[in-house]
């Protein structure tokens, strides 16, 4: 494992691969084709304190957190500051095509984009779940690019910063969308992990494993399924209109239902039995999902 080259800065980040100085300081396109690392850049790990918004046209083998993909195909990477992504082959100029848009949270910070960047949740998604684009989404993403980079180009004025965030926010709102037709055309795939974490619920509730570990975590499910966490969420959502978090309650509000009316166990055991380490958090949870008490829904 080589070592870790952290970027504070759009200016740190250009130096350190070999470009001029910035025009902008919040914000950089790179051009993918003039971009070069050779062998001794192997096992390097990059992160920074900017988002990364990055179109690639063929094979650019990288790991990211725990997982290694190899593309060979025009695939959108996104990723939130601080994330990590490993060198793992070395490539020429020329070798590859695409771009790397680099914009810093400050960018941001005081705009509506800025207090939405949750919602867009590809940032936390892994590299194995990449957005996969037609050649026209493609065209349609990088001419949102363009328009950022003519403004970059810009002698900074008092509109450069609104000009530049309303763009931002359209090539997102193509993200989002051109990510909710990948959900679409993997529906089969996706009613299958469905199923699986149905399964993995009764199999961790059949284990009494949450006499150990206490209820199901997303993190749990979301590994089980190899996938990200938020990722898992969203394909949920799209498929049953639930995330992770409320297939989890949901299941063990249907467990507490079937206790409290087949057995003569306490609230409190019933509570144990279900992973809860204080009742009164499965009273609420509870009372929040049918709008009654454990032992008013008992004695109903």
């Amino acid at each position: 494992m080589g070592p870790l080259i952290h970027h504070e800065s759009i200016h740190q980040l250009r130096q350190h691969l070999g470009f001029d100085e910035p025009k902008h300081p919040l914000i950089t396109v790179i051009d993918v084709a003039k971009m070069s690392h050779g062998e001794e850049a192997i096992g390097n790990r990059l992160s920074s304190d900017m988002y990364c918004v990055a179109l690639k046209d063929k094979s650019c083998a990288l790991d990211y957190g725990r997982n290694h993909y190899d593309f060979e195909e025009g695939v959108l990477l996104c990723t939130a500051p601080k994330q990590i992504i490993t060198i793992t082959r070395a490539h020429e100029l020329g070798e590859m095509n695409g771009w790397l848009l680099y914009f810093h949270p400050d960018l941001i910070r005081n705009s509506p984009l800025g207090s939405k960047m949750d919602s867009y949740s590809f940032f936390s998604y892994e590299v194995h779940e990449a957005l996969h684009l037609s050649k026209l989404e493609q065209d349609t993403i990088t001419n949102c690019i363009k328009m950022m980079e003519l403004e970059i180009n810009q002698r900074i004025d008092n509109h450069s910063q609104n000009v530049l965030v309303s763009n931002l926010e359209l090539l997102l709102n193509y993200c989002l969308r051109f990510y909710e037709r990948q959900f679409n055309t993997r529906a089969t795939q996706h009613h299958d992990v469905v199923s699986q974490v149905e399964n993995l619920l009764k199999s961790y509730y059949e284990t009494e494993g949450m006499l150990e570990k206490g209820q199901p975590s997303v993190k749990y499910l979301a590994e089980a399924c190899n996938l990200s966490p938020g990722y898992l969420s969203d394909l949920l959502r799209k498929e049953t209109g639930r995330s992770t978090k409320e297939h989890i309650n949901d299941f063990i509000i249907d467990k507490a239902k079937n206790l409290l009316l087949g057995s003569n166990d306490t609230v409190s055991g019933i509570a144990y039995q279900l992973g809860f380490n204080y009742p009164h958090y499965f009273g609420r949870l509870f009372k929040n999902k049918t709008g009654l008490t454990p032992q008013e829904y008992r004695d109903n």
